[in-house]
């Protein structure tokens, strides 16, 4: 194990040629969303450079990106780390989210197709599956990827350019407690898909908002 704490092998290398920088950038962010790279977790240039078959150079760029977007903090005479969220700023975010998803699920019930409809089965499937093999990677996917079909079905493109500003670190925040959510979530993820078929508008935005608060309070009352 190294200091990264990444095993050999469980980064795929980046193929040359070709400037690296964004490509380095998405690697090592999806490392942190996903907590691969936990947080507090120093991170080595030249161990990350390693492990992705680049030179340090793209990694120093990728860092200072990261730094700027509040994902990693460079520290004087340390070196970078994974940022550590503190509870306020996570209770922010989440909040947030609740507002543009509750609007979301209410448009979408406004105009619901049986396209959308069909699609959020599925995923809600496929999420009782990853829940029942204990696969928190899937789940957190899956749950993106479901909320994600709500904000299209929505129709609003504004609301969606703001949501996807906060979702990548709403799965941040979702990975730590995707297993003690586990199948109540999915379970909520049904009641919101019946509101929707329903065409229930009122129904479909308290269901969601109800959904999103369990979350925020599940990510306080984690472990640490």
């Amino acid at each position: 194990m190294l200091t990264s704490g990444l095993p050999h092998g469980s980064v795929p290398r980046l193929e040359r040629p070709g400037p690296l920088r964004d490509r380095v950038y998405e690697a090592l962010l999806e490392l942190i969303i996903t907590r691969a790279l936990r947080p507090g977790q120093h991170l080595v240039e030249s161990e990350l450079a390693g492990h992705l078959g680049v030179s340090r150079q793209p990694v120093r760029e990728a860092l200072q990106r990261l730094n700027t977007e509040g994902w990693v903090d460079l520290r004087p005479a340390q070196g970078a780390f994974v940022h550590e969220p503190t509870e306020e700023e996570a209770d922010q975010l989440l909040t947030v989210r609740t507002l543009l998803e509750a609007e979301a699920a209410r448009l979408a019930a406004a105009q619901p197709t049986d396209a959308g409809l069909a699609e959020l089965r599925d995923i809600h499937e496929q999420g009782l599956d990853a829940v029942a093999r204990d696969d928190v990677d899937a789940a957190v996917a899956l749950n993106a990827r479901f909320h994600a079909v709500i904000m299209d079905l929505a129709g609003n493109t504004v609301l969606a350019g703001l949501a996807a500003q906060v979702d990548r670190r709403v799965r941040w925040y979702y990975t730590p407690i995707a297993r003690q959510r586990g199948r109540k979530s999915w379970d909520e993820h049904r009641e919101l898909i019946a509101a929707i078929e329903e065409r229930d508008e009122e129904r479909a935005t308290r269901l969601m908002r109800e959904h999103t608060e369990h979350t925020r309070r599940s990510y306080h009352e984690r472990e640490k």
